[in-house]
């Protein structure tokens, strides 16, 4: 779970870097999108390297689902008797990391059939195009909704494990937990600011 959720905390870096090119016009961002199905060439033919980090992320989501769900299970076998006394110590994203897992899931798919193959798109999806198709999906209230609150999921869910992947790994210590929270919470604001900029600037107008 550690690992794959690294591997996915490293495409969301990457991932708010290049939708923050929106903001530069749609020359510099669909130029961008552009570059992402060359990347590689000649040695990599149209697409190959866009692919391969598709079907890298694939394999993270499935191991991390799956993990979590082993997890889950033997939480369960180990206490089968639930707690007399529930003393509420942990944080509201650590208690929410199960349901955010489920909001970011169903964001996936939604975020898919809405940007990469137009199913769900709103005011007719062109391919090759998407400036425009962001300024479509956020151009309606809906898009705007589903977008931003699976974004807070995104900040909830990588406060809590980024920390929580630290430990598992033995990076983690007494000497340096101040340090990696204040790195979690670091990483949480900026990529869910990052995120919900986009839909803010179609709607406020600075996109468009």
């Amino acid at each position: 779970m550690a690992v794959s959720g690294l591997i996915m905390l490293g495409y969301l870096v990457a991932h708010v870097a290049g939708n923050l090119k929106v903001f530069f016009g749609p020359e510099e961002f669909n130029g961008y999108a552009h570059w992402l199905r060359v990347l590689g060439a000649p040695v990599l033919h149209h697409e190959w390297a866009l692919w391969l980090v598709r079907i890298v992320l694939l394999a993270a989501v499935g191991a991390h689902a799956v993990s979590a769900y082993q997890l889950s299970r033997r939480d369960v076998r180990a206490r089968p008797t639930a707690y007399v006394h529930r003393r509420r110590r942990s944080s509201y994203a650590t208690r929410t990391m199960r349901w955010g897992g489920i909001i970011l899931a169903l964001f996936i798919v939604w975020h898919i059939l809405d940007l990469t193959t137009g199913t769900v798109h709103p005011g007719g999806f062109e391919e090759g195009r998407p400036y425009q198709n962001v300024i479509d999906t956020f151009s309606t209230w809906y898009g705007n909704v589903v977008y931003i609150v699976a974004m807070l999921a995104v900040g909830l869910h990588v406060r809590h494990g980024f920390w929580s992947a630290a430990q598992t790994l033995g990076v983690g210590s007494a000497r340096r937990e101040r340090l990696l929270r204040a790195l979690a919470n670091t990483l949480a604001i900026v990529l869910t600011a990052g995120f919900v900029s986009v839909p803010v600037g179609v709607m406020t107008g600075v996109v468009s």
